[in-house]
């Protein structure tokens, strides 16, 4: 506190340092009435699909950019549509790796060394095989996501379970659907 002849800095306080408080991987307590096991189990999950999530995300705005050809606008449109969609999956699995006590993983160069999406080629690619990728990235994310919701389950972690249920498998479901059907083979125009 300042005595009355000091008057309080208004300058911010620059290039500031510190320890790191808590560790990734690890989690603190909150009074969940989930053990240490489940709390750790479903943490370290579902930063596999937050990750995940992020680099699905990230290839659904570079596809979206990247549209060409007679579907050009449609599938500019779903894929911005879907994308807005895992981004929103992010923000809710990130708040619940924090409400477990956990640490979410958020720094792209964190994200990029975990992730098992594999990464696409910085060019342009056809439109059949970036749509390909897209629902590879969707079904990597919803067979992890398939694998933890059962074991999150099994630990009493109905939180995690119906987070990655409601909103992981169905959402992910749901666009890979879109996705596929963009992929059959039927030509635009009768010869």
């Amino acid at each position: 506190m300042t005595s009355s002849s000091q008057s309080p800095s208004s300058r911010p306080q620059l290039h500031q340092k510190g320890e790191v408080i808590q560790e990734f991987g690890s989690v603190k307590q909150f009074p969940l009435g989930l053990s240490l096991e489940a709390r750790l189990y479903s943490s370290q999950r579902l930063n596999q699909v937050l990750a995940d999530t992020q680099i699905l995300y990230g290839l659904y705005k570079k596809h979206h950019w990247l549209m060409r050809g007679a579907t050009f606008y449609q599938l500019h449109l779903v894929l911005d549509k879907h994308a807005k969609a895992q981004l929103d999956i992010v923000d809710v699995v990130a708040e619940r790796v924090q409400t477990l006590g956990g640490v979410a993983v958020g720094d792209p160069r964190h994200v990029a060394e975990i992730t098992s999406i594999p990464r696409p080629p910085d060019g342009v690619e056809e439109v059949p095989v970036m749509l390909s990728r897209l629902l590879e990235a969707h079904e990597t994310i919803l067979a992890d996501a398939h694998n933890a919701a059962a074991r999150a389950a099994e630990l009493g972690d109905d939180g995690t379970n119906d987070l990655l249920v409601s909103q992981v498998i169905r959402t992910g479901e749901l666009q890979a659907w879109f996705l596929a059907e963009h992929l059959v083979d039927t030509p635009l125009v009768h010869r």
